[in-house]
């Protein structure tokens, strides 16, 4: 499993965040987790931004429907907190951090499978950059 951190600058621009939008975000982080849960790989890649994807089918060397479900991500759980800044969010879940970007069709997962470090970045298996 690829270990990747989130930029310290997204995760500041995250700080006191209103909620417009988090419940699209908070569904689509959600919908990653059960589709990998369900072993569904193509629903889960749809769910992730352009740029993750790519990053995860070079890293894995196969395409993202089988590469996402190699990844050590966990069962989806309950939202506990969605903060929403503009253009990014953060979903956090019960045993879960997920990092989302506004695209033209919605939210889209751009870090999955991240746990924080303290006062360090977090640490994603999952990312874009």
């Amino acid at each position: 499993m690829l270990k990747l951190t989130v930029p310290a600058v997204l995760l500041l621009g995250l700080a006191g965040c209103g909620s417009v939008g988090g419940e699209a975000a908070s569904a689509v982080a959600v919908r990653l987790l059960t589709a990998v849960a369900s072993d569904d790989g193509a629903t889960a890649c749809a769910t992730l931004a352009p740029q993750t994807r790519a990053e995860l089918e070079e890293s894995a060397g196969q395409p993202c429907d089988r590469a996402i479900l190699d990844e050590d991500l966990p069962a989806p759980g309950t939202v506990t907190g969605t903060d929403v800044y503009g253009q990014w969010a953060q979903v956090r879940l019960t045993g879960d951090t997920l990092f989302l970007a506004t695209f033209p069709d919605g939210w889209r997962v751009v870090a999955a499978g991240c746990t924080p470090r303290g006062s360090r970045p977090y640490d994603c298996a999952v990312q874009g950059g």
